[in-house]
């Protein structure tokens, strides 16, 4: 420490004064300088920072799916659209080949009508015929008195000629039992008590034999009818069960009646004339019981017929099945994760499972595809 005294020279006291002073600048010169480098770091470009790669998830191989052995039973079912028809329904038309070509004078129905048994229906114009009967019948009155005459004269004619008068004579008598035949055959009837689905015909058409004027059923009596492909009609067999679908509104049970004949046809194929509707023999017949009161002739259905039937078959899905050429096999995985190839005998599919009937037991594990 140095003491000043009184006596100390001026201009050192002054010195003395002036060094807080420069460290004050001193002080005040670092702070700047600080100031500004830490500005000019600023200034430079940032560093890069390291990317974070934990939150990337690698892709993984996907893993086949695995499905277990199991048991179940098996079902394959044949399914397909029919409809309600009438038990008792027939079609009408005339069979007499002298009236084609007749025109309708009356219509007595309209479609939805109720007939009775031997109502009538539909009335021709024979007029000409009948006219042509009338003439006739005065011929065969003269005829007859002729014929007396010659029977008379037997035993003086030649018996050839006595033969040819009589055959002349009953062809002449049966002519005309034929056209009142055909007058009374221009009255068409009802054969059942029913109601009338379908009309075809107007009065003023002319008519051909057995070509359909409409259809009579009796709405009382109904069975379903359908027309199956020819696959499944070779596994139908008659006392099969059905299911019924009723548009949705219902479903009920029922048998198998019948199937359509091989050689059954539309009509029945005389004179060339067609009969529009087809038979009940031509379709597959389905008894079904406690139909709903909402199903009439016409309404259209969904049947589906059980074809076979197997308890506790040992199945895999479709998709775990492999082929190679003749070979059918699957792939096993084992409890240690490994997987290995076993030759299988597949026996009935449906569409989403395959039975197998060697190779594989309930509970093994087999691999999809």
């Amino acid at each position: 420490m140095r003491w000043r005294t009184a006596s100390s020279p001026k201009g050192e006291r002054e010195s003395e004064q002036a060094k807080p002073k420069r460290r004050t600048a001193a002080g005040l010169l670092a702070v700047l300088s600080l100031s500004v480098a830490v500005t000019g770091c600023s200034l430079l470009p940032d560093e890069p920072v390291e990317e974070d790669l934990s939150a990337i998830q690698l892709p993984q191989i996907s893993k086949k799916p695995e499905y277990e052995v199991t048991t179940k039973t098996l079902e394959k079912k044949a399914s397909f659209s029919a409809r309600l028809l009438s038990t008792q329904e027939k079609s009408i038309y005339y069979t007499s080949k002298s009236l084609s070509g007749k025109f309708i004078k009356k219509l007595y129905i309209q479609n939805g009508s109720k007939v009775t048994a031997g109502q009538v229906i539909a009335e021709l114009d024979v007029e000409d015929m009948k006219k042509s009967l009338r003439n006739q019948q005065l011929s065969m009155r003269k005829a007859e008195l002729a014929m007396k005459e010659t029977l008379r004269k037997k035993d003086e004619m030649d018996p050839i000629d006595f033969e040819e008068q009589q055959i002349a004579f009953e062809e002449q008598r049966q002519a005309i039992a034929d056209l009142e035949q055909d007058i009374a055959d221009a009255v068409l009837t009802a054969p059942f008590a029913g109601e009338v689905v379908s009309l075809t015909a107007k009065e003023g058409d002319a008519v051909e034999a057995y070509k359909s004027l409409g259809v009579i059923a009796n709405p009382s009596e109904l069975i379903v009818a359908a027309e199956p492909s020819k696959d499944y009609l070779e596994k139908i067999t008659v006392g099969m069960e059905a299911t019924i679908d009723v548009n949705g509104t219902a479903t009920v049970t029922g048998k198998v009646k019948s199937l359509p004949t091989a050689t059954s046809t539309s009509g029945n194929g005389q004179n060339g004339g067609t009969n529009e509707t087809k038979s009940m023999d031509q379709y597959l017949l389905i008894e079904a019981k406690d139909l709903p009161s909402t199903a009439v002739r016409g309404t259209y259905l969904t049947v589906s017929i059980i074809l076979s039937r197997k308890e506790n078959a040992t199945v895999i899905p479709l998709s775990a099945l492999r082929t190679v050429g003749a070979r059918t096999y699957v792939q096993v995985a084992e409890a240690d994760g490994s997987k290995r190839e076993v030759d299988v005998e597949v026996g009935q599919m449906t569409s989403t499972d395959a039975e197998v009937l060697q190779g594989l037991t309930p509970g093994q594990k087999v691999v999809g595809q």
